[in-house]
C-alpha cells in the first residue's frame, strides 16, 4: 500500500494510456464500454483498482478517472480528427502504413496539443519522444519529432486550431 494516496506522475499516466490505446490498435474498441473494458483489463489498472478495493474507494474499472483515462478517452474521441492531422503533416506516410507504435504516440502527443489547454505543445512533444525510448525503436524518435515539430508549428501559427477542453 505504498502507492495509497499518491497521485501517479503525467509520465506514468502517458505510459499507461500509450499501452491501453496501442492494445486497441490490434482489437479497437466500439463502444464506451469496450473502452472502460480494455482499460480496466490493463495490469497497472487492475493494480491500482486492487488497491482502491482494499482502501473501500470507488472502483475505476466503473468509474474511470484521472490523466490516463481522460488521453485514452480523448484519443478514442477524436481519432479520426487526430488521425488527419497526423496524415497532413507526415510527408508521404499514410496513416496504414504507419507503425502503430509510432502512430499511438502521435495520437496522444496531437490530442494534447489539441485538445488539453494545460499541456504544453514542447511537454507533449518531449512526452511522446521519451515514450517512444522507451517502446519504439532508433528510428521512431526522428519520424514523431518530426511530424509533432510540424503540427506544434501549424498549432503556433493559427494553421491548426486547438479544440480545448
Amino acid at each position: 500500500m505504498a502507492n495509497q494516496g499518491k497521485k501517479p506522475t503525467r509520465r506514468s499516466e502517458r505510459a499507461l494510456a500509450f499501452q491501453v490505446l496501442y492494445g486497441l490498435s490490434f482489437t479497437p474498441a466500439t463502444s464506451e464500454g469496450a473502452l472502460r473494458a480494455a482499460y480496466a483489463a490493463s495490469p497497472d489498472v487492475a493494480d491500482r483498482i486492487a488497491e482502491d478495493d482494499k482502501a473501500e474507494r470507488h472502483n475505476p474499472a466503473t468509474a474511470p478517472q484521472g490523466y490516463a483515462w481522460e488521453v485514452i478517452h480523448g484519443v478514442w474521441k477524436a481519432q479520426a480528427e487526430l488521425d488527419e492531422a497526423v496524415s497532413g503533416f507526415s510527408q508521404n506516410w499514410r496513416v496504414e502504413r504507419m507503425g502503430r507504435v509510432e502512430l499511438t504516440l502521435l495520437r496522444i502527443a496531437v490530442y494534447e496539443m489539441l485538445f488539453r489547454d494545460d499541456v504544453p505543445a514542447k511537454v507533449a512533444m518531449n512526452e511522446a519522444i521519451e515514450l517512444s525510448k522507451q517502446f519504439g525503436d532508433d528510428n521512431s524518435r526522428g519520424f514523431i519529432n518530426g511530424i509533432l515539430d510540424a503540427v506544434a508549428r501549424a498549432v503556433e501559427s493559427g494553421r491548426l486550431t486547438p479544440k480545448g477542453q
